[in-house]
């Protein structure tokens, strides 16, 4: 068969060399309680490729598609204008097509590529050196918390509250096994004490700026705070746009700096794929994961690229490896490169300059809508409402009104009490001041 390559002869041999009777056996651990029956699925016949397609179009059809009506979500995924040039380019067959340029003789231009892909990640952050980018965000923050392990010596890990939910799942996934992995407190719209939290256990101190409230945090503290322990500070950004603006995080200290990309040259595709940034200090270039491109010259003098560092277990012994990441989103990354070098350093400037003049304009109509106070006093073009109602069945009825009015802090956090209420919201500069109009309106309506 197509999808089960395997004979009954080949999954007989292979049961007897485990000394199973049956495949069966290979399940006898469930308890029975973990099995449900097919028969409790409510599941439709055997259709054709027509109206599986008429079926799935038809359910696809309730959903509200964030281009289609006013959208303010962000948390971590934003939604920015991407230049039609970029889809173009990226969908040319050499790129497209290209994977891993383990041949440099032959990989030139996806080499330089990367190349140029880092040398922008390292101004932006205001760090010494950049990777060939990771699979997201998320997956970064855990890494550089694998990194700082490794540096230090040392096995803890302090998350600040202010750090996104998700990103924190996925460093404690990942990193809790080689060490401890403590959150401090979820403080909305202000900054919590964490260095107080530092002592000589401690590997590193995660803080995200803007966080996921949208609060801006002063680095400089905290990295004074981690270097006078011994430990290192991991900046994390989710909003890539904002380092248009904003001081980086390599500027205030920070010695790993992990970023989610997404916002320059990604549009939202259902959640993904996104581009992992992952920036560091020159002096912990051999501790980097992934892959870094280099730059050199061939034996007749001219300018070439190669992989000059990939500490991963395919290329060297598995024990010596700083990864076990397999690849980098490279597409990804190439669309990042070619929305930036299109924006140029003025344009990236007065990007973020828009993005916060039109966050800051939402902010203040909607502050004045009875029912509604604003808990971030400083931020980029996210910020976080507290409503004098739940905030997730505030959402559903603005979106029955036709507004995508944000995401309920409580959807990031549900274990979290004081997130009930607040409404994390985000303007960029695809938000009109119609937009504005229509939720302003929709939340007065539903507050009411």
């Amino acid at each position: 068969m197509r999808y089960l390559p395997l004979t009954p002869d080949d999954r007989r041999a292979m049961l007897a060399r485990i000394g199973a009777p049956d495949i069966d056996a290979l399940f006898r651990d469930v308890p029975p309680e973990a099995v449900v029956p097919l028969s409790a699925f409510d599941l439709p016949e055997t259709q054709g490729e027509l109206e599986v397609d008429r079926a799935l179009s038809k359910l696809a059809a309730r959903n509200i598609a964030a281009g289609s009506v006013p959208s303010f979500c962000g948390a971590g995924a934003y939604k920015h204008h991407v230049p039609s040039a970029v889809d173009h380019l990226i969908q040319r067959s050499e790129f497209l097509t290209a994977y891993t340029p383990y041949q440099p003789e032959i990989a030139q231009g996806t080499l330089q590529v990367l190349f140029e892909f880092q040398t922008q990640v390292a101004l932006l952050t205001g760090m010494e050196s950049a990777n060939a980018s990771l699979y997201d965000g998320s997956t970064a923050t855990a890494e550089a918390v694998l990194m700082a392990q490794r540096l230090t010596r040392r096995g803890k890990a302090i998350l600040s509250g202010g750090l996104h939910p998700h990103y924190a799942e996925t460093v404690e996934t990942v990193a809790s096994l080689s060490g401890e992995v403590a959150r401090a407190a979820v403080m909305p719209g202000s900054a919590e004490d964490i260095a107080a939290l530092i002592d000589g256990d401690t590997a590193c101190v995660v803080v995200q700026s803007p966080d996921v409230f949208g609060l801006i945090r002063n680095l400089r503290p905290i990295a004074e705070a981690a270097h006078a322990k011994g430990a290192l500070l991991i900046a994390v950004v989710t909003e890539a746009v904002s380092l248009g603006l904003l001081e980086s995080p390599g500027a205030q200290g920070a010695d790993i700096v992990a970023c989610e990309g997404q916002s320059i040259g990604n549009g939202l595709n259902f959640g993904g794929p996104y581009v992992g940034l992952f920036a560091a200090r020159e002096k912990f270039l051999r501790q980097m994961p992934g892959r870094l491109c280099g730059e050199t010259v061939d034996a007749a003098g001219k300018r070439g690229f190669v992989l000059t560092l990939s500490t991963r277990e395919q290329h060297i012994r598995r024990e010596k490896a700083t990864s076990n990441v397999c690849t980098n989103s490279g597409l990804c990354a190439l669309a990042f490169a070619i929305h930036l070098s299109l924006l140029g350093e003025e344009g990236l400037t007065r990007l973020a300059r828009l993005n916060h003049a039109r966050a800051s304009a939402l902010a203040d109509r909607l502050a004045r809508v009875p029912g509604v106070e604003l808990m971030t006093p400083a931020f980029f073009n996210e910020f976080t409402l507290k409503l004098s109602k739940p905030a997730a069945p505030v959402v559903d009825a603005l979106a029955v009104r036709g507004v995508l009015g944000g995401v309920p802090a409580s959807r990031l956090m549900p274990h979290e009490a004081v997130a009930k209420n607040l409404l994390i919201v985000a303007a960029t500069e695809t938000n009109t001041d119609e937009d504005f109009a229509a939720f302003e309106t929709a939340l007065a309506e539903v507050l009411t």
